[in-house]
């Protein structure tokens, strides 16, 4: 039986978010087809039988699996049910700002894990207050982590946001998950709809050097973010930096 999300560790209910109940469970299972738990050729169980899991109506889970067929990542196939592809969904609009965006020199979608390295509650600087749109020394939360691809570190990133939108946000860094936007939706309603980004590159200082095992003097590509929810506000910052010795920065629209 593959690996399926559910919602038994939520905060809130599935019927308490933001969001149309199919496009949740939608995005849950893309999440976990991008994370390998849902391999390609992995046949899901029943409708009735995910209706249950996910505690949502069949007719919920019936225009989920629709939408996913539609995208390639599933396949409807009359006596075997409902079949993983294994089609990464590069193209989709919808999916565009939930997924890591470093391909291989190959041009495949690299799958990462993060470990968060610091975690630390302080008052926006003047900086950050501007860009969230709050008041300067506000309370924030900001956390340190590293992006892994193969064992190997290519990116650490730093993330900012306003405490105000995210009560009881976890006290130890190993408590906050690795696929946050999900973390954001499924605890806070928090729909990511819109990144704006600025891409540059820079000389490695020694942090890079520290946290992407660098030889200085070497070069990385930096991605300073904010990302704003459903009703156009801003959320989260963001600052990245990058090695691109293995992976290219992909962004593609359609």
């Amino acid at each position: 039986m593959p690996e399926l999300p559910n919602n038994s560790s939520g905060v809130i209910k599935l019927t308490e978010l933001s969001l149309p109940l199919y496009e949740v469970v939608k995005r849950q299972i893309t999440e976990a087809i991008m994370l390998g738990k849902l391999e390609p050729g992995a046949v899901l169980p029943s409708e009735v039988a995910l209706s249950q899991t996910y505690g949502v109506a069949v007719g919920t889970i019936r225009r989920a699996l629709m939408d996913l067929t539609n995208d390639g990542l599933l396949s409807r196939r009359r006596k075997t049910g409902t079949v993983v592809t294994g089609r990464k969904p590069q193209h989709s609009l919808r999916l565009f700002f939930q997924y890591f965006r470093l391909h291989g020199l190959d041009g495949s979608l690299s799958k990462s894990v993060t470990k968060v390295t610091s975690l630390d509650r302080s008052g926006a600087s003047a900086a950050d207050a501007r860009k969230l749109q709050i008041d300067e020394g506000s309370p924030t939360v900001t956390f340190h982590r590293v992006r892994y691809v193969d064992e190997r570190p290519i990116m650490h990133e730093t993330l900012t946001l306003s405490r105000e939108r995210v009560p009881d946000f976890p006290e130890r860094p190993e408590e906050i998950p690795q696929l946050f936007y999900l973390h954001l939706l499924e605890n806070y309603g928090i729909r990511i709809s819109a990144i704006r980004e600025q891409i540059g590159a820079d000389l490695a200082n020694d942090s890079d050097a520290r946290w992407l095992d660098l030889a200085l003097p070497a070069a990385v590509l930096t991605i300073d973010e904010v990302a704003y929810d459903q009703l156009a506000v801003p959320v989260l910052i963001s600052a990245h930096r990058a090695t691109t010795a293995h992976h290219r920065y992909v962004n593609e629209v359609q």
